[in-house]
């Protein structure tokens, strides 16, 4: 057996290779311009849904990139709004920030009782991505299209419904809209979210259903409901052969929802600029992009200056909406 010495130049540079990764972690970590602390996202709806599944498709790699623990912090109730609250009321040491639908945002519009103000309450840090709105049928009644359906309806007036994932939202006015548009109402029937939903229409105890692209995907493609057209102008990159509202002639009606980080209001601008900087890091990821895409989130980002006044323009835009179907806020 031969034995070879190791002389101490090569020892130092061994053991600094064994250092390398360690030592380039903290590094990185202490360069984020991010509080040495964990740091947390809030996310107002219930573990394994679509939101809470791309906020932690994003955490993970965050994780990796800043050094620092991640948490998502699931608090789930009232459309997302509690979570956003507790945003609203959050430390702005740059420890918390929100991962927030437009959905939620909305509420502001419909539920009078929601404890903030979406211009001046929270403070963006960057929009994630876009989000569809889907329009879907029962596999029972035997409709593939949009002509197929009102074909349908006219031969079964007393049909003239859709589930809706929430009352006061996208999935409720847009189907509202397309019935208008069609010449045909449609009454809309809340349910609780999209599981027993997409049940009843699985089992054609519900002709048709609204909800968010997220929401249905899946289980269009599966078979158990059939998705007829969405809301945006141009197709969805996750179902590009799916027709839009716009290509079916009735652009009027296209809207879009977002995904949106948020942080406290009056957290430092050069926390918003660190966590927007990990953050777009983050989504310009090929595979973080392409299964947030399978989850059906266009990908995009923004400055906060730009989200602000996106944001600004959409709400005038909804309300406008809202008052053209008549509803009236409730509560």
């Amino acid at each position: 057996m031969t034995i070879r010495k190791i002389g101490r130049r090569t020892s130092i540079l061994m053991t600094g290779a064994a250092l390398a990764t360690p030592l380039a972690a903290s590094v990185r970590a202490q360069q984020t311009g991010l509080p040495d602390k964990p740091l947390k996202i809030l996310v107002g709806f219930p573990a394994g849904g679509g939101t809470d599944v791309m906020a932690r498709l994003i955490a993970e790699p965050l994780k990796q990139r800043t050094g620092r623990n991640v948490i998502i912090d699931n608090k789930a109730g009232a459309s997302g709004t509690i979570a956003v609250g507790d945003l609203k009321n959050a430390p702005t040491d740059g420890t918390t920030v929100a991962y927030v639908p437009s959905a939620t945002i909305v509420q502001k519009l419909t539920m009078p009782g929601v404890p903030f103000d979406p211009m001046t309450d929270i403070a963006p840090i960057t929009l994630a991505g876009t989000v569809q709105t889907a329009f879907c049928v029962s596999p029972t009644i035997g409709v593939n299209n949009l002509k197929e359906y009102i074909e349908w309806l006219k031969k079964n007036p007393t049909r003239a419904s859709f589930g809706t994932t929430a009352l006061g939202s996208f999935t409720h006015f847009f189907g509202v809209m397309a019935g208008k548009a069609v010449g045909i109402p449609l009454e809309p029937v809340p349910y609780r979210g999209a599981a027993p939903l997409v049940a009843d229409l699985q089992g054609g105890h519900i002709a048709a259903g609204c909800g968010g692209i997220t929401d249905f995907l899946e289980h269009h493609r599966a078979g158990k409901v059939k998705v007829i057209f969405t809301s945006g102008v141009k197709p969805t990159t996750s179902a590009p052969e799916i027709p839009t509202i716009s290509q079916l002639g009735y652009p009027q009606l296209s809207i879009l929802g977002w995904y949106v980080f948020f942080a406290p209001p009056k957290t430092p601008a050069p926390l918003i600029d660190a966590w927007g900087k990990e953050l777009k890091a983050v989504l310009a990821i090929p595979e973080i992009q392409k299964k947030l895409v399978e989850l059906g989130l266009d990908v995009e980002t923004s400055t906060p200056a730009q989200f602000t006044e996106r944001m600004s323009a959409d709400l005038a835009r909804w309300k406008t909406i809202i008052d053209s179907i008549g509803y009236k806020p409730q509560g």
